[in-house]
């Protein structure tokens, strides 16, 4: 399901090339995560990598996250935080 989500996630992807002529990558819904390399590619794969270290994170401290094609791991963070208060 992760990996479903984070590759519908990246589909999303905006990219604008930067005064360095560096590619910038964000997606919209994803608060405060973005990714930077020399090409378009390289930028999506970073967005990747940093997508799923974020969501991580966000699974972990069960913060809401966007749901994405119908995938929503919002369930999985819940469900960890109350078992950690137990």
């Amino acid at each position: 399901m992760l990996a479903e989500y984070i590759s519908q996630a990246v589909e999303k992807a905006e990219y604008e090339r930067t005064e360095r002529d560096r590619f910038f990558a964000t997606i919209p819904g994803f608060k405060g995560l973005w990714a930077e390399g020399k090409t378009v590619e390289a930028a999506r794969r970073e967005l990747i990598t940093t997508l799923e270290d974020w969501l991580l994170l966000a699974i972990r401290f069960g913060d809401e996250v966007a749901v994405v094609h119908g995938l929503n791991l919002n369930k999985i963070g819940r469900h960890a935080k109350a078992r950690q208060s137990a």
